[in-house]
């Protein structure tokens, strides 16, 4: 079996990049492998827990595929041969290619705790049947606890809660989503979730999961043990290099594929995207791990436009990270460095806040306050990080810092930028929250 362009995986960045090599490239026959049976969308998985209840919500259609005269194959690569060109796969055997897209992704990291295999305890797989399978258990559980307070597993706890089951979650270290927002945000995020009667541990450690069979408790580093129905294994994900590595392709420093600003590999006519491929930081140019399907679906359309010649220039000079959640009624986002990790990187910054209403009168119904903080370089005035916490609007306001960031917009001309408003969507133009967090910054260089 011939292809000209195959790529490995049929999540986001493996879609996307198929699509978009099929746009630029019409004559060419092309073909994905996915392992699973039915692609998820990934972001959306905490969600089957409590809003839309059910698994099939969350599913990616195939249509795409047959629409783009595109392949698909539901298949297991079990080896690359860089040499002769092709893939190895469980039922199908060789398939030979000219050009290959490692989309492998990430796969759970598992803490080596005690008892983490037993039955009701549930890492994160995103894979449709697997989903089905844990959630038929979890909504027939009445205590479930959270190992790991990131992203997923704050947005599962605050799911369970919302459909009214008994709920912990237990992070090692001092604050749940602490590796991206500073403590006050992180706060904020705790607050909400203890409203909703979600029982946080933190500076806390799972030592042993015990029960005949199946989970029955858990015991925690401070000596408590807590009944349980059910464990879900939040800790996190790490690159999926096993088939990379195998065939010799380079890793680098982060554990995740090597690859060039077009996601080239350290072998000809081989490209990795999205997860499983490394990134580069936009300010300081280390190697990062950023896990992301805004930036994966960045990467697939930078590959799959110069597979055969490089048609597009890549602008893209490193990652920012741009991240958003909603915990709770409370909206939290963040782009680049947050005040602690600067700080860590040796930045001299400076720090501009602003507290606004999302709304303008402040009376209507729904309003929110909306709380900004900028991280800015003393020298050059260039905004390194931002976090923001409000209501709805704060998801595409991060989005707009994010755009300042990457065209290196200081903050005499973000306070100079033309903005629209209206009274049930933003801020005062009177009192813009980005534009006053940096007058804010700005008053403290000058």
């Amino acid at each position: 079996m011939k292809y000209n362009i195959v790529v490995i995986g049929g999540g986001p960045a493996g879609l996307v990049c198929a699509t978009t090599a099929r746009r630029n490239y019409p004559d060419k026959k092309i073909l994905v492998i996915r392992k699973v049976e039915q692609s998820v969308i990934p972001c959306a998985i905490p969600y089957i827990f409590g809003r839309l209840g059910s698994v099939d919500k969350i599913l990616m259609s195939d249509d795409v595929y047959s629409a783009n005269d595109i392949d698909l194959l539901i298949d297991t690569v079990t080896k690359i041969d860089p040499e002769k060109r092709r893939v190895t796969t469980m039922g199908k055997g060789d398939i030979e290619y000219e050009k290959l897209v490692i989309a492998t992704g990430a796969k759970p990291s598992i803490p080596p705790i005690p008892g983490i295999d037993l039955k009701n305890v549930f890492p994160i797989h995103k894979d449709a049947r697997y989903l089905r399978e844990m959630l038929e258990v979890i909504q027939k559980s009445s205590s479930v606890l959270i190992v790991g307070g990131g992203f997923v597993g704050a947005e599962i706890a605050d799911e369970l809660a919302r459909a009214g089951k008994e709920v912990y979650i237990v992070e090692i270290l001092p604050h749940l989503l602490y590796l991206n927002f500073d403590d006050e945000f992180c706060v904020l995020a705790e607050e909400e979730l203890r409203r909703k009667g979600v029982k946080i541990f933190t500076n806390t450690r799972v030592e042993k999961i015990k029960g005949n069979g199946k989970a029955e408790k858990v015991v925690l580093s401070n000596g408590e043990e807590i009944r349980v129905d059910a464990v879900i294994v939040a800790t996190g994900t790490k690159p999926n290099v096993d088939l990379a590595k195998d065939a010799g392709i380079e890793i680098g420093k982060t554990g995740a594929i090597k690859v060039d600003e077009y996601m080239r590999t350290s072998h000809k006519d081989i490209y990795a995207i999205g997860d499983c491929a490394e990134k580069i930081s936009f300010y300081t140019r280390k190697p990062v791990r950023a896990m992301l399907a805004s930036i994966a679906t960045a990467e697939a359309r930078i590959a799959g436009s110069n597979l055969y010649e490089l048609k597009f220039v890549n602008q893209i000079r490193g990652t920012i990270g741009i991240f958003s959640t909603v915990i709770g009624d409370t909206v939290l986002a963040a782009a680049g460095f947050i005040e602690r990790s600067a700080k860590n990187e040796g930045f001299d910054i400076i720090v501009g806040k602003a507290e606004v209403f999302d709304r303008h009168p402040a009376a209507f119904p729904d309003t929110k306050k909306m709380i900004t903080k900028l991280i800015v370089s003393r020298q050059g005035e260039l905004i390194l990080g931002a976090e923001i916490a409000g209501g709805i609007s704060v998801g595409e306001m991060i989005n707009f810092i994010g755009l300042a960031m990457e065209n290196h917009l200081t903050l005499s001309k973000i306070i100079n930028t033309q903005i629209g408003t209206h009274p049930l969507l933003t801020p005062p133009p009177t009192r813009t929250s980005v534009i006053m967090a940096a007058i804010d910054a700005l008053s403290k260089i000058r």
